[in-house]
């Protein structure tokens, strides 16, 4: 776990898989989840995620947890799997971008990809902030930063042909940049955008 860059520290071993089929015999329970948090365990934390319920996370819990992040994959399983279904989360995910603490600064950026992701519903203007924070906050070299960002890009050019094209757009402009880290998120992007087919125009897609 180390090696991928997972914090060891109080880390049972036990797989997300299983954490997941337990979480759906215990059911949402906000209390419970709490008490898991508080325990400090790696997959106890986890656990915590799966089996909150996200009407009753508070703007106070979600700023209170995002500070005991301390490792990636539980950072990326609580804003993707708990977080992103929060009435909060297009706000926290804007704020969290901007902060200068790295777990914290990938929650923001984790959970713009999350919300791309999950939230089918969303008009397309509910998006446009994050391509602004892409674009001021992609010089950022840290490894888990700026994964997260390119993360976040091109989950959003997946969504649909508009945003496509407008992560597209994004990513041109930071492969301009002088920063090294705002390059790098922009061709990780751009590799995956050329491969789909993202960014087209319905004309360019016709003539192939």
């Amino acid at each position: 776990m180390a090696r991928f860059g997972i914090n060891p520290k109080n880390t049972l071993g036990i797989s997300i898989p299983f954490l997941r089929s337990f979480a759906k015999k215990i059911g949402e329970n906000h209390a419970l989840s709490l008490q898991l948090w508080k325990s400090g365990f790696h997959e106890a934390r986890i656990l915590a995620a799966f089996i909150d319920d996200p009407k009753k996370v508070t703007v106070a819990q979600m700023d209170a947890w995002v500070k005991d992040f301390d490792s990636w994959d539980v950072c990326d399983q609580v804003t993707c799997f708990l977080f992103d279904r929060s009435p909060f989360a297009y706000a926290k995910a804007a704020q969290w971008s901007s902060r200068s603490e790295e777990y914290v600064k990938r929650a923001g950026f984790s959970l713009m990809a999350g919300l791309a992701w999950h939230d089918k519903t969303a008009a397309d203007a509910k998006f446009s902030p994050f391509f602004r924070c892409i674009e001021h906050q992609a010089g950022d070299g840290r490894n888990f930063v700026k994964k997260a960002i390119s993360w976040a890009l091109r989950h959003l050019g997946k969504r649909n042909p508009a945003l496509g094209r407008r992560a597209v757009q994004t990513a041109i402009k930071l492969v301009q940049s002088q920063s090294p880290a705002a390059r790098w998120v922009a061709n990780d992007a751009l590799r995956e955008f050329r491969a789909k087919g993202i960014g087209e125009s319905p004309q360019s897609n016709a003539d192939h």
